[in-house]
């Protein structure tokens, strides 16, 4: 069962010749034409169980290649993969146990869903004491007359320390842009047989049981860093209020993520992690503010004003993003996760995360028990660290949902997500009155054609207690 390590790249299509005109590849190299099949059974089994199969032709010669996916990589992908030969564009099952497992008799099911079009250049190189494959794609996922386009870069360790695979890319990053690629050709693939995207929200987390705290932590981060990097992308693309909202929602589940943990990490590094990843969300967390404003029942002169704010604020985000200290800041993350000097709590960290779950998600809750208690005669800025304490206990509970799994767990987790979502919608939406408030004051928009968005300001307080109430009388799902 071999496992390949490598560090998936995404660039621009107009990068490449800039790179390749550079001295860091050397001589040129030639391009191979490849034309891959990806299989699957009618209701997508593989992929639901993290597999991909596909058979790649290059020239004559055809290559069957089935892949299993740790978690949710963002980056450094590593992946179990088992390679061998084929005729003919038939699927060869016979043997491969993992497959057959996978699939049972729906083995025979196999067929194609789409495939991936591709011009290959590789190139092998050293890098510190590590030798490095370098491949560069240019090429696209095809199903049903649907294109997505693959333009990336896979840095694959042949021998040496991961810590090469990223001295190499930020070598890279000096002379064409690179960001973190989060995607699979398989992925691309899939996307295309659903619906257009125009944001990606939070995946379910699937924590195994005996993961330690340590494991816990690296699969959290990185299934934030994932969501954040895919809504990036779409924004990039094609600047949208979803996208930069579930982008900055990747970002907040990945601050909440360091708070959690806080007991295991290192502690300068990881304030040093936080505060740059507030640095990058307040930008966002700016356009965000606007799009919400935007909505509100207002004078044509008051929306005119905000909407010529959001359009500067989305070039501030747009330009923040394509920052070098966007892309650095993502990489650097990645590469601190690889390496065992992340956490100072060596004990701690190897115990079960099951354990480590129960004893965060109680102090949590007690946490809002307490500054929840007088959350209807509050003033907005104590409100404000409610709903802090109630997204921290939210994202807590997604983290850690898969360790508490039994059915009265299940069942617990249900009730609790949908009292947790009323809260944070009432705490949400006076918060948002607050902030329209500032920002209304900063635009110079006239106050007195704005006080009509505050008539449910009251109705939206009681609720916000009455649902805390109910938050705190129901029965903890991680007992």
């Amino acid at each position: 069962m071999p496992v390949e390590t490598e560090l998936k790249l995404q660039l621009e299509p107009d990068a490449i010749p800039f790179l390749e005109a550079s001295d860091l590849l050397g001589k040129a190299a030639p391009v191979v034409r490849q034309r891959s099949l990806y299989f699957d059974t009618p209701d997508q089994k593989l992929r639901a169980q993290a597999m991909s199969l596909r058979i790649r032709r290059a020239g004559r010669s055809r290559t069957q290649t089935l892949k299993g996916y740790e978690g949710q990589a963002a980056g450094l992908f590593e992946r179990s993969e088992w390679e061998m030969p084929v005729k003919d564009d038939q699927p060869k099952v016979e043997g491969l146990k993992p497959l057959i497992d996978a699939l049972g008799k729906e083995v025979n099911g196999l067929g194609i869903i789409f495939e991936v079009r591709n011009e290959r250049r590789t190139w092998h190189l050293r890098s510190g004491g590590s030798d490095v494959e370098l491949v560069l794609d240019h090429g696209a996922a095809v199903v049903a007359g649907r294109t997505s386009a693959i333009d990336e870069m896979e840095l694959e360790l042949k021998s040496g320390q991961p810590a090469d695979l990223f001295r190499l890319a930020r070598q890279i990053d000096a002379i064409v842009p690179v960001r973190l690629g989060v995607q699979s050709k398989a992925e691309r693939g899939y996307d295309l047989l659903g619906p257009a995207r125009t944001a990606f929200k939070a995946e379910a987390l699937s924590l195994a049981k005996d993961a330690s705290v340590a494991d816990a932590f690296r699969a959290i981060v990185h299934g934030c860093l994932r969501q954040y990097r895919l809504n990036e992308t779409l924004f990039l693309e094609a600047p949208n209020p979803a996208a930069l909202h579930q982008a900055r929602v990747g970002l907040r589940r990945l601050r909440s993520a360091f708070t959690i943990f806080k007991p295991v990490l290192e502690r300068e590094r990881a304030e040093r992690f936080k505060t740059r990843l507030r640095d990058l969300s307040a930008v966002l967390g700016d356009a965000r503010n606007l799009d919400v404003l935007k909505e509100k029942p207002l004078p044509p002169a008051a929306l005119s004003r905000i909407e010529e704010a959001r359009q500067a604020a989305y070039e501030k985000v747009e330009r923040r993003l394509h920052a070098a200290e966007s892309r650095a800041l993502m990489m650097d993350l990645i590469e601190w996760l690889g390496d065992d000097d992340w956490f100072t709590n060596h004990e701690l960290a190897g115990r079960p995360a099951i354990g480590f779950a129960d004893d965060r998600l109680g102090r949590l809750r007690r946490r809002i028990k307490k500054d929840g208690r007088h959350l209807a005669r509050g003033s907005d800025s104590e409100r404000h660290e409610v709903r802090k304490d109630a997204k921290k206990l939210r994202y807590a509970s997604e983290f850690f949902a898969h360790l508490f799994d039994t059915p009265k767990q299940q069942r617990r987790h249900g009730k609790f997500l949908k009292t947790m979502e009323k809260l944070q919608d009432d705490l949400g939406a006076l918060n948002d009155l607050a902030t329209a408030d500032e920002i209304i004051d900063k635009l110079g928009i006239d106050k007195s054609s704005t006080q009509h968005i505050h008539a449910d300001r009251h109705a939206l307080i009681r609720h916000a207690s009455k649902a805390w109430e109910d938050l705190i009388d129901l029965k903890r799902f991680w007992r």
